[in-house]
């Protein structure tokens, strides 16, 4: 019989049988894996801050911003009430409030900011419990992290701008640098007629004067994907001269005599997913801006950026990764279906154990890359693993995530499909960071292109697998078969996708033989290595300890 309410009318039902809201729960503390590899990587030290940014992620709060944010998408102004150009990019509230708790974490800065060993790993680990609650927000913080070794190209810029990009304090005001108290910095580098090929670029720069490094241009063109067009600042490619000669440029919202330059955004991207973020089409036009490092090395020069981003995009999909898994663990173990809890059914354990399994490899890589970055400075041998283990790790990690949050997703079956969850949203940010920063092509061929320019890398890379040599037969077969692979040169570019992914199995590999319980390095070594498995998450073979894996994740 129906209950009635107070105010008489009728309830249809008592609802049952669903899961209570997952909230309220410690991010950092709950993740096993995370914890582990915190200590295991060399930054114990930031072990409080994960800790109270885990508060803030596994917050109701953070989820509330969160869905706020992006289902409010930022909107563009190009003109005030009395008909000015002011290109002025306009958020919801909740926007400001989760880049303040971001910049506040230090999740854009620690690593420049710690000076201690360990810093990027921490900062690492930062991006990823923050990539766990809110994903548009990484745009940011992450080119902010990233821009650093370009600025240092010039001394006289890095110390105008670095102090303020690395401010925790927040300042979304549209003002000259000199009058906030912190800033936000972006990135403007392909064209519709090029996109990745940036040797097609044809924006060009004519110099104010001398030019040169630090020197003064004006740039003309159109950039067909700008990022985060509110920052005050925008690293961006231009040619002097010949058109695929290409030089670095900062290009200020501002100009030193307090005036606007002249930047125009002519629309935002309709985007399927990374709602909360603003992405863009701009204009140059007589644009003011100054030169960042050498004449003619622009794409060297914005690589060392995009090197440290393309890091954070594995970092971003690991935590994607690790929120579905969440989700879906916390919906089966609060299930019931057909008279048994939903997370204690075979088949459900299998699928649960597999994406467990996915999950735990892809931060195990992630994390192990973020100490070789720690590393570069003194060893060699880590520049070289963080050279070419980075696109491995970008490319393999961001190509599995779509599929993943997929499979996770249909654990809470309709439930999952409909925007009240976040797994919507998760799905529609899945493949994003395979695209950013270079498509899974592109990035393989970076892989080839570290293999022939830094012919070192190579036996780099192979040194960090030898040290799990002789743990597990499966994996020393398996790498004996990417020995000969990585030795047959012979159409390598067409072969790079495969090369890439056995890569970063032998890698992940490596690592859970050496780091993780015997049962998660056994479950991946017959599945991954072996290849005893099927075409989709839960076909993991009988006999392996489930229980034990799941239990890794801290939601048993």
């Amino acid at each position: 019989m129906a209950a009635v309410t107070t105010d008489g009318l009728y309830a249809t039902h008592e609802v049952t049988n669903q899961p209570p809201a997952l909230e309220a729960y410690n991010a950092y503390e709950q993740d096993t894996v995370l914890v582990e590899a915190l200590h295991r990587e060399g930054a114990s030290w930031a072990e409080e801050k994960a800790r109270q940014l885990g508060r803030v992620v596994g917050s109701e709060r953070m989820f509330t911003l969160a869905r706020l944010a992006n289902k409010h998408s930022p909107e563009l102004r190009t003109h005030d009430r009395l008909g000015n150009r002011i290109d002025f990019v306009e958020f919801h509230p909740a926007y400001h409030e989760l880049i303040a708790l971001a910049f506040g974490a230090e999740v854009h800065s620690l690593a420049w900011t710690a000076r201690r060993s360990g810093a990027h790993t921490a900062r690492a680990v930062l991006s990823y419990l923050w990539n766990l609650g809110e994903n548009g927000i990484g745009c940011p913080t992450g080119m902010a992290y990233a821009a650093i070794p370009a600025l240092r190209h010039q001394k006289e810029m890095a110390a105008e701008w670095e102090p303020r990009i690395l401010s925790t304090e927040y300042d979304p005001r549209l003002l000259p640098i000199t009058q906030k108290k912190g800033v936000t910095i972006g990135m403007a580098m392909t064209e519709k007629q090029g996109g990745s090929d940036l040797r097609a670029n044809t924006t060009r720069a004519q110099a104010i004067g001398s030019g040169g490094p630090g020197g003064e241009y004006y740039l003309t063109g159109h950039k067909w994907f700008c990022s985060a067009p509110m920052s005050d600042g925008f690293l961006t490619l231009a040619h002097t001269g010949k058109p695929s000669v290409l030089s670095c440029f900062l290009v200020p919202r501002w100009l030193p005599d307090g005036t606007r330059n002249r930047f125009f955004i002519q629309r935002l991207k309709d985007k399927l997913g990374n709602r909360s973020n603003a992405s863009s089409e701009i204009e140059y036009h007589q644009t003011w801006a100054r030169m960042v490092g050498e004449e003619g090395r622009g794409i060297a020069t914005i690589l060392e950026m995009v090197h440290l981003t393309r890091i954070d995009f594995a970092v971003s999909s690991a935590a994607i990764m690790r929120q579905a898994l969440t989700q879906a663990l916390h919906h089966a173990i609060n299930r019931r279906a057909f008279q048994r809890v939903l997370a204690e059914q075979p088949l459900m354990k299998n699928v649960l154990a597999d994406l467990a399994l996915e999950a735990e490899a892809a931060a195990v890589l992630t994390l192990r890359l973020a100490r070789a970055f720690d590393e570069s400075e003194k060893d060699e041998s880590q520049r070289l693993l963080s050279r070419i283990g980075t696109p491995v790790a970008k490319y393999w990690i961001c190509k599995r995530t779509p599929v993943f949050v997929a499979e996770a997703l249909e654990c809470l079956g309709g439930n999952g499909f409909v925007e009240e969850s976040i797994m919507p949203r998760l799905y529609r940010e899945a493949p994003l960071n395979g695209i950013w920063e270079g498509t899974g092509n592109v990035i393989c061929l970076d892989v080839v292109r570290a293999m022939v320019r830094e012919p070192k890398a190579v036996p780099a890379f192979m040194a960090q697998i030898e040290d799990a040599r002789g743990a597990d037969r499966r994996l020393d077969a398996f790498v004996e078969a990417l020995t000969r692979e990585l030795a047959d040169r012979n159409d390598v570019e067409g072969r790079a996708r495969r090369v890439t992914e056995m890569m970063a199995l032998a890698f992940q590999g490596a690592l859970l033989v050496q780091y993780s319980p015997p049962s998660v390095a056994d479950a991946f070594c017959v599945s991954r290595l072996a290849g005893d498995w099927g075409r989709a998450f839960g076909t993991l073979p009988q006999g392996l300890a489930y229980d034990e894996i799941i239990k890794r994740t801290g939601l048993d």
